[in-house]
């Protein structure tokens, strides 16, 4: 059932949508039931960039192995990879079968679909600027970056496909007033932001901690939180091309960051976008 009207409070949002089914893209249900035919050749690495593909699988096989993470295990599932070899690819195929595509799921909603799929492609495009700049810098966890990037706006997804009237109506705020920020539209709507549902979802899931500190935008102080924000902005920017006003401040960010000259660092970025 899809919501209408906003509820009232954090805890409300957070009830609605942590045992929702997540839908994923039309592609990705293809091409798992073409790897379903052979499953004994598939292996988690074989899997995995399949699945990073699409943002919103990405979240369901680490939600789904987060919470069933065993008691005895302490180690966290820090990457797809890591989450489909818990599972096992048995598992995997019996668990994924009959998934549900946001097509269908919003085939009578063309605006909210057109807007997820603007979230997703963005996230896509932040988790491959953030993976590369993790590389650059040597950073201990690129994987972990990889996926904060590519995870970081999933409560956003969510939203346009539980309550697409909603936030088509804080799109339509926004294209009246571009200098309105995302936040204040969708407390003034939702009652509640968009990054604060990620956070309380991501604790309810039991996502590892270490994804949840590095997507936490109010502690966005470490070199890894710093890559993932900074991959975002670009991706956001850029989205339409790389024309921008804001992207030479997003250019200089990275060329700090990276330690190169700022030319260097927009060819980087460019090459990487265009790779």
């Amino acid at each position: 059932m899809l919501i209408d009207q906003a509820l009232p409070s954090l805890g409300a949002w957070t009830q609605a949508l942590q045992d929702e089914d997540i839908p994923v893209l039309t592609q990705t249900i293809e091409k798992l039931d073409e790897l379903r035919e052979n499953e004994d050749d598939v292996d988690a690495h074989l899997l995995a960039p399949i699945i990073q593909k699409d943002p919103l699988m990405t979240l369901k096989v680490m939600q789904w192995a987060s919470m069933r993470r065993p008691a005895k295990v302490v180690t966290e599932v820090e990457s797809v990879t890591g989450a489909l070899v818990m599972m096992g690819m048995g598992p995997f195929f019996r668990t994924m079968s009959g998934m549900t595509s946001v097509q269908a799921r919003l085939k009578d909603h063309p605006e909210a679909l057109r807007g997820l799929v603007r979230v997703l492609r963005r996230s896509f495009r932040a988790s491959r600027f953030a993976l590369s700049f993790a590389v650059h810098r040597m950073d201990a966890h690129p994987e972990l970056v990889h996926m904060a990037a590519l995870l970081h706006d999933f409560a956003e997804s969510l939203l346009w496909i539980k309550a697409p009237a909603l936030m088509h109506r804080i799109a339509l705020m926004q294209q009246a007033d571009p200098q309105l920020r995302t936040a204040a539209a969708q407390h003034e709507v939702l009652n509640i932001s968009a990054p604060e549902l990620e956070q309380a979802l991501a604790r309810r899931w039991r996502l590892p901690l270490g994804l949840i500190r590095i997507t936490d935008d109010a502690h966005a102080d470490s070199p890894s939180a710093r890559t993932v924000m900074l991959a975002l902005r670009l991706a956001r920017h850029s989205a339409l091309g790389w024309d921008n006003a804001a992207i030479p401040t997003d250019v200089h960010d990275a060329a700090e960051l990276l330690n190169l000259a700022p030319d260097a660092a927009m060819r980087l970025v460019q090459d990487i976008d265009h790779f």
